[in-house]
């Protein structure tokens, strides 16, 4: 079977599909990541009482389960829009989108090793030889410990994710088919996320979460890709349709 026969039987998967698995991928994230972090994490834990976080552990640990599940699909759906997205903006510059996917899989990976720090929560909690080896105090200080280290890994993960999105960002501008203002809307995203990782590695007192007002660009691209994806389909679908035609004749 020759590379030409091997192509047709399996064709690769065209931008529009790309598209479409992207933006949808992005939605279901966008969804299901507040209520993993606002919903559930934020309401668990509580900033200064590592014995009111824990017994509101213990006391919800399905709800808290529930969450680390829910990060675990938003880790695996990166890993999918990174793709997604390498291939829709491979045509404006290969190298660069190429770059912009590993980035996300680089805040992916980082993402993964946070997420492992709730596991050991779960252990800390459950584990006999745990109990047994802390007093509740020390025990209490551990799972905090444990959770803060979810905070900050996930936040320095976060400025890889912006550059990502500065990359994104540029080869939206530049494609021809695409609106300026989506492109520039995307970069400042990414501006917002790189801004606010720096702002809390470099002080202590930072407060500011600049991510919360510049977002905007990752909603309107996850629209836009669902939306494009669409379109595009139809227009491969009717130069499938004239390629028939013309082979007929």
């Amino acid at each position: 079977m020759n590379s030409t026969t091997k192509k047709r039987r399996y064709p690769d998967i065209s931008r529009g599909n790309a598209a479409i698995i992207g933006g949808l991928a992005l939605l279901i994230m966008a969804i299901i990541a507040p209520i993993a972090d606002l919903s559930i994490f934020q309401k668990l834990i509580v900033n200064g009482d590592a014995a009111k976080t824990v017994m509101n552990i213990i006391a919800s640990e399905t709800s808290f389960r529930l969450g680390i599940f829910l990060f675990v699909i938003v880790l695996l759906l990166d890993i999918i829009v990174a793709w997604a997205l390498y291939v829709f903006l491979k045509p404006i510059n290969k190298s660069l989108s190429l770059l912009a996917a590993w980035l996300r899989i680089v805040y992916t990976a980082i993402l993964g090793i946070a997420i492992s720090y709730l596991f050991s929560v779960l252990n800390l909690l459950n584990a006999p030889d745990y109990i047994n080896a802390f007093q509740n105090d020390q025990l209490n200080a551990l799972v905090m410990i444990s959770l803060k280290s979810f905070r900050s890994v996930w936040e320095f993960g976060l400025a890889i994710f912006g550059f990502h999105l500065l990359l994104v960002g540029y080869l939206v501008f530049k494609a021809a088919y695409m609106k300026k203002v989506l492109g520039i809307l995307v970069i400042i995203a990414g501006l917002g996320y790189i801004i606010d990782s720096f702002g809390r590695l470099i002080s202590t007192e930072y407060n500011i979460t600049v991510g919360m007002f510049t977002f905007i660009g990752e909603v309107i691209l996850l629209f836009w890709l669902l939306f494009k994806g669409r379109k595009e389909k139809q227009r491969e679908k009717t130069k499938s349709s004239n390629s028939t035609l013309s082979t007929g004749h």
